[in-house]
């Protein structure tokens, strides 16, 4: 049976309340997970481990939060800014998150900010979609 969107948000703020021990009305769908919420990158695997849990997937932890791989690599950033190809592969690896803000300035610093609650959703959504 698939969920509304509705549903997914619902869950997806439960396991983010349960995960970084937030007030419900703090996890709005702009809410950024590090800036708003104050994940850390410990919280990352915990919030993949119960995401999987409440939806019944398989979450690989590079599929929702890439931007760890692509920091690695020295074609995709240069003078502290994703360079071309490097958004060109972060786009690629993150179809679910709006990057219109990001490419205007792709400074690495504000990564963390496309780690939003509704790009949580929209993956979860897609990987439901998807199955």
């Amino acid at each position: 049976m698939a969920m509304s969107r509705d549903e997914i948000f619902s869950q997806v703020q439960e396991v983010m309340v349960d995960a970084l021990g937030v007030d419900d009305d703090e996890v709005t769908e702009n809410a950024t997970l590090m800036g708003d919420l104050g994940a850390e990158s410990i919280d990352f695997l915990d919030i993949v481990f119960r995401l999987e849990k409440a939806f019944a997937i398989k979450i690989p932890r590079e599929e929702l939060f890439p931007a760890e791989n692509l920091m690695s690599n020295s074609e995709y950033v240069k003078d502290g800014k994703l360079t071309d190809a490097g958004l060109a592969a972060l786009t690629e690896a993150m179809p679910h998150t709006d990057m219109s803000g990001f490419k205007a300035d792709p400074d690495i610093n504000k990564l963390g900010d496309l780690f939003t609650v509704s790009s949580v959703v929209n993956y979860i959504e897609m990987k439901l979609n998807a199955a």
